[in-house]
């Protein structure tokens, strides 16, 4: 008989990550051997359980999906990672590859897909979803500068540009010039529309493009 091949899913849901686990359960050569609710805890089980893929959400607490795919590249380089997320982003796809994923795709991936895409990262092969992958193309790195980017991030919580300066330790005239030039650099007219640009394309999540 051929050896099952042994699941860890990493999903702050719980409904979403027992859908999953139900799902990819009733395909034969597919087992599920872990199950974990917080990027931080990723690393333990995989070492516990010895899984050969781990499907990682990407936005999760205590270590996002993207920092924890190197982790396990770094640590653990015989279990394979597919991310599987709602955040079908252009900037996450990018990262994910860079941080040694072997496929990325989107939660509303048909169960056979699915099922599909783990067997082909298992075997070593690339899967990434067709349209995020020409979106991925065409959007380019980040223009943002590492300190833009922390500070449209710290920005995300609406909070004025004197309680962002507190926060990040930097003079209020800092924080607006830096502000201002992430807005530019975005297109955007306010600071709101450029953290959604940002946030859409993935570029405030981890560490910035270099």
């Amino acid at each position: 008989m051929t050896v099952p091949i042994r699941l860890l899913l990493a999903d702050d849901q719980a409904l979403v990550r027992g859908a999953l686990a139900a799902l990819l359960s009733l395909e034969p050569d597919l087992t599920v051997v872990a199950e974990v609710g917080r990027g931080d805890e990723v690393l333990a089980a995989a070492r516990r359980t010895g899984p050969d893929v781990a499907l990682l959400d990407v936005e999760m607490p205590g270590l996002d999906g993207i920092a924890v795919a190197a982790a396990l590249r770094a640590e653990l380089p015989d279990c394979r990672v597919l991310v599987v997320t709602t955040f079908g982003r252009p900037g996450y796809l990018r990262r994910a590859m860079e941080a040694g994923a072997g496929g990325f795709v989107v939660k509303d991936t048909p169960a056979r897909q699915l099922a599909d895409a783990v067997r082909r990262v298992h075997a070593g092969l690339r899967v990434v979803d067709p349209t995020l992958a020409a979106e991925t193309l065409a959007s380019g790195h980040s223009p943002l500068t590492e300190r833009e980017t922390e500070v449209l991030r710290a920005a995300r919580s609406g909070e004025p540009a004197g309680a962002l300066a507190r926060a990040l330790h930097l003079s209020e005239g800092t924080v607006r010039n830096h502000l201002s030039a992430a807005i530019g650099k975005t297109g955007a007219r306010t600071r709101a529309e450029a953290v959604r640009i940002a946030e859409e394309n993935g570029w405030l999540l981890g560490d910035p493009d270099d």
